[in-house]
């Protein structure tokens, strides 16, 4: 823990811990709301002093000690990498796992070694000396183990405390990327199935902004397909514009254009004269006639206006490259691909054949039109030649899987992706499973419609202020930290709820879950949050200046134990970036508070009106239950370790907790109060306050 001159709270300096990883972490919780968590977006550090070099993950540098001893034990195999993970920590914290590969390489080859076990021993004698390294073992077939070193964590830590969270930033191969996110329809109103779009297309823009990498938040809607063209048809075919109060800024305009599209889609469907003029009104689109770009232009900027009220209660940040944008483009790119050889004609209709696919790729529509394959064709060569992006980042469902198969196989053909997976530039798709309802099937109304997903945020922030009401938070808050707490809480457990589920899999859409402050949850992660604000809060001391006076040190399991995983952040942001799974993330913060919470039991100095030395406990009787739980006892003993002890209980319970025979316990505990009857609690409470050295009241009931 941090000692200075004057010891403070022994909380502190962990308290500071958690809140710079919980403010760092990509903000997976973010909402409207200041008052319970930080809204900031980490940014890089552009400059730093030269001793301030970021040094990489632990896996990164203990990667590079072993690189040292892998060269000094198999010089032959200049090829080999370390290959570090975490491991049991009953044999330690990290393992090194290259002896069995290593044997497998050059047994049978005139080697001195005999089998895996000597080459593990070898790769851990030929580990130059670290202050990082506290220990090493062998086990099972050559594994290395390693235990850090208690005062490396603290030194580590210290660091980070002074220099800032930043200089825990991984540091991935890619410096520019786009994420391409969200991407509703125009026309057509957000619903439940924008949702994990734009909050993990949201959360992985964060994770690789806080890598360091610059990224491209790109919103590539769809105005320039049919569900547009549908609309405009019957504006221009009726020679109806849309109104002046159209234009209005309100949710009149949005529901407007909203149902106006359900009455042309609803005539496309039964109108076939109709669905003919709207199939040849996306040509007369895109080939740029006044009028119906006319029409276009107003039903954009009407369903833009609906999007961005969404995108402001997430805290979304976007910028708007929709197919439109990529349309003046794609004449070049197509003759680009013509050129090359990989286009063809196939029943009117221009395409490209992929290997192993049952359809063909169709770039140009029989009636000469463009489709999504052409306008992503060309957004792909747009995002690698003019922005140059060294990696694009698809959000959308698993059902589009095979389009992006397609487009990235056409890419790698067409020369603008390298062939294999691992290099750069590359693209990826981050596929997404559905929002199922309890029932198990799509999440809809009872009226069998999509979910609104303005409903939804409502209904949240809702169900959030009518909780805190009922706890009395009115009272105590004015009514803006009521509505700002409401959106936080709500908006938060709505994001966080997709987000700790693996991406590829369904999950059940249930407010009481994620609503719910218990378990793994944004509720408990907030109230964590909020709970350890108030602690430095009310401990009265300047942070700032403990961080620099104050010197870390790792006493306790549990200390150590909260300073290891505090370490781990960089490799886990690291790993979530990697294999794009913010669910990796939400699990490390879950298991963050968890250990907090346990160092926090257990490791507890707290500045109060008493010195901190000692221990009172106050055991209560159980009026109803004769039979006291011994547990309680033991459970005491353990958690006060060598702290003075104060067992204050009943005597009608003595010898139900401690036996008619107490002796053998007598030596556990400093003193015994006892009262005779529940009334006499309150005077042996005064009788406790007046011991010396007391420190904090902690109560455990026989009857629980």
């Amino acid at each position: 823990m941090l000692k200075s001159s004057v010891r403070p709270c022994r909380t502190m300096c962990a308290v500071y811990w958690f809140l710079d990883l919980i403010r760092a972490a990509p903000n997976i919780l973010k909402a409207a709301s200041r008052r319970l968590f930080s809204a900031t977006r980490v940014q890089a550090v552009s400059t730093m002093a030269a001793d301030e070099e970021v040094v990489g993950t632990v896996k990164d540098q203990l990667a590079k000690l072993f690189e040292e001893s892998l060269r000094v034990t198999v010089p032959d195999q200049t090829d080999t990498d370390p290959l570090i993970a975490a491991c049991n920590p009953r044999f330690g914290d990290y393992q090194c796992n290259n002896a069995m590969s290593l044997w497998t390489k050059i047994k049978g080859t005139g080697s001195a070694f005999t089998g895996p076990q000597p080459v593990g021993q070898a790769i851990m004698t030929n580990l130059p000396r670290s202050e990082m390294i506290e220990s090493c073992s062998i086990a099972g077939p050559g594994f290395v183990n390693v235990k850090l070193s208690r005062q490396w964590i603290a030194k580590s830590i210290q660091k980070m405390l002074i220099k800032g969270i930043e200089t825990w930033s991984p540091k991935l191969r890619v410096k520019r990327a786009v994420v391409d996110f969200s991407s509703p329809n125009i026309a057509k109103e957000m619903h439940v199935g924008h949702l994990r779009s734009t909050i993990i297309g949201d959360t992985l823009a964060r994770m690789l902004e806080f890598s360091n990498v610059e990224v491209l938040r790109r919103n590539h809607v769809g105005d320039w397909g049919t569900q547009v063209s549908i609309s405009v048809c019957l504006r221009v075919c009726m020679h109806i514009y849309v109104s002046v109060y159209l234009f209005v800024s309100s949710d009149l305009a949005c529901i407007n254009i909203i149902a106006f599209y359900k009455a042309s889609k609803q005539r496309f469907d039964s109108d076939p004269g109709f669905k003919e003029r709207a199939q040849q009104a996306v040509v007369s689109l895109q080939g740029g006639k006044e009028k119906y770009r006319k029409a276009w232009s107003q039903i954009c900027e009407i369903s833009r206006k609906g999007y961005e009220k969404v995108y402001q209660r997430l805290g979304i940040v976007l910028e708007e490259k929709g197919e439109s944008f990529y349309n003046p483009y794609i004449p070049g790119v197509l003759e680009e691909l013509g050129k090359k050889g990989l286009i063809e004609e196939s029943e009117g209709a221009r395409v490209i054949f992929i290997e192993g696919k049952k359809y063909p790729f169709i770039v140009v529509k029989s009636d000469g039109g463009f489709n999504y394959a052409s306008t992503d064709l060309t957004a792909l060569w747009y995002r690698l030649n003019e922005e140059k992006a060294e990696w694009m980042i698809y959000v959308t469902d698993v059902g589009q899987r095979e389009h992006f198969e397609m487009l990235f196989t056409a890419a790698k053909r067409a020369g603008w992706l390298p062939p294999g997976d691992n290099s750069y530039p590359k693209a990826n798709h981050v596929g997404f499973g559905l929002v199922l309802g309890e029932d198990g099937k799509r999440f809809r109304t009872r009226s069998t419609e999509v979910v609104k997903l303005v409903d939804l945020l409502d209904e949240a922030k809702s169900r959030c202020k009518a909780a805190l009401v009922e706890r009395g938070k009115a009272e105590e808050w004015t009514e803006e930290e009521l509505e700002q707490t409401a959106e936080a809480v709500g908006y938060g457990a709505v994001k966080y709820a997709d987000l700790k589920n693996n991406r590829l899999t369904n999950y059940t859409f249930n407010f009481d879950q994620m609503l719910n402050d218990q378990g793994n949850t944004a509720v408990y992660l907030l109230y964590a949050h909020a709970r350890i604000c108030s602690i430095i809060r009310k401990s009265g001391k300047d942070v700032e200046e403990l961080k620099k006076t104050g010197a870390l040190v790792l006493e306790h399991p549990n200390e150590r134990a909260l300073g290891l995983h505090l370490l781990q952040f960089a490799e886990i942001v690291e790993e979530a970036c990697t294999n794009l799974l913010p669910n990796v993330l939400c699990e490390y913060l879950y298991n963050l508070s968890g250990h907090f919470t346990t160092f926090y039991t257990n490791c507890q100095t707290s500045p109060n009106r008493w010195c901190c030395q000692s221990l009172v406990a106050f055991v209560l009787w159980g009026q109803r239950r004769r039979q006291a739980d011994s547990c309680c006892v033991k459970r005491l003993q353990r958690s006060c370790g060598n702290a003075s002890i104060y067992l204050v209980f009943g005597q009608s319970t003595r010898y139900d907790i401690l036996g008619e025979d107490s002796s053998h316990l007598q030596k556990d505990f400093d003193n015994y109060v006892w009262a005779h009857d529940y009334r006499y609690y309150a005077q042996c409470i005064r009788h406790c306050e007046k011991v010396k050295d007391c420190a904090r009241t902690v109560q455990y009931r026989s009857d629980i």
